[in-house]
């Protein structure tokens, strides 16, 4: 690895292992408080560290052999790998188990653990300067996505203080939240040096094909749009629970 890449690459991997870890430790935190048996608990977490670790793994050595640099594939193959965990987001969201356990998660981890979108920005900035990523992926170009960052930290904080229009502020700030990752995803693969490139400025967005970069389209963006979706799921899912148990207490009242 060339010297321009040792600091870069020593923070990507830094950071990675940092939400890895915090992920892995809220989720033990929510399986505590379910009330399901401990063997279900101690399977699902086990499951959930072997599932990462092996993706990680997977990524690291692919990207060291170079089998994501190989841009002429259709589509690129760093796009692919962001997109790969989606399925399992969607399942894990959706199915009952899921839900329940979304109901066990504090609103305002959710979002809060958007803040770290501000490390992956302030990392882009000196490969930027580095000569190794274009400008446009950087907030001196096009990508706003620090943001999502900056704006995790005060939703957070209103959930935590339970503000009557935190939830409401929330579901708002997800949706943005999301556009803006969409934006800069779009933006990347637009950089990459293919066909369709659009974005001609050099260098080419290669650095995330290689190793350890990958962890970011690999890692860190399904760790981004994952936290949305379960947190628009959590909130949506919350609301509706919370209506009907409104309904029987009015009913309740009318009654008596």
């Amino acid at each position: 690895m060339k010297n321009e890449m040792l600091i870069p690459a020593i923070g990507w991997t830094v950071l990675t292992l940092v939400c890895l870890a915090f992920i892995i430790f809220g989720l033990k935190a929510a399986l505590k408080t379910t009330g399901w048996e401990k063997n279900q608990v101690r399977k699902i977490l086990t499951r959930t560290i072997l599932l990462l670790a092996i993706w990680t793994a997977l990524l690291l050595v692919l990207s060291y052999s170079g089998f994501f640099s190989q841009f002429q594939a259709f589509p690129p193959r760093p796009a692919i790998v962001l997109l790969i965990p989606l399925p399992i987001v969607l399942v894990i969201a959706f199915s009952k188990k899921g839900t329940q356990l979304l109901q066990s998660v504090p609103t305002q981890w959710l979002v809060g653990m958007q803040s770290f979108r501000i490390a992956v920005e302030l990392l882009l900035l000196p490969a930027f300067l580095k000569n190794l990523l274009p400008v446009q992926m950087t907030f001196e170009g096009l990508n706003f996505d620090i943001l999502s960052g900056l704006l995790a930290l005060p939703v957070g904080y209103l959930l935590s203080r339970k503000k009557p229009y935190a939830p409401q502020l929330a579901v708002g700030y997800n949706v943005i939240g999301m556009l803006l990752l969409v934006n800069i995803l779009v933006i990347a693969v637009l950089s990459m040096p293919t066909a369709f490139r659009y974005f001609q400025n050099e260098p080419a967005n290669i650095l995330v094909a290689q190793f350890p970069f990958i962890l970011l389209p690999g890692i860190l963006v399904p760790i981004a749009y994952s936290m949305h979706i379960f947190s628009l799921r959590q909130l949506l899912t919350r609301k509706k629970i919370q209506e009907p148990a409104k309904d029987r207490s009015d009913l309740r009242a009318i009654t008596v």
